[in-house]
């Protein structure tokens, strides 16, 4: 893989480890993993994105008229 072995790999991890910490390595990890799910997605085509801002998917009803006599 790249030309890395199995030390080059360990010493990465430990850099890894000692940078940000064994606490927050699954919430990176996480956070890695749904933006690759993401980036997926995106590229497939397959699911639409609903972008509407969340106050504009509310329904009020009818709007008033706003034409006077």
């Amino acid at each position: 893989m790249f030309g890395m072995g199995p030390m080059e790999l360990g010493i990465i991890l430990v850099i890894v480890v000692v940078l940000f910490g064994a606490r927050r390595l699954p919430e990176i990890g996480s956070g890695f993993g749904k933006a690759i799910k993401n980036f997926k997605a995106g590229i497939s085509g397959e699911e639409e994105i609903d972008v509407t801002p969340e106050n504009e998917k509310v329904d009020h009803g009818d709007p008033p008229d706003s034409a006077s006599s």
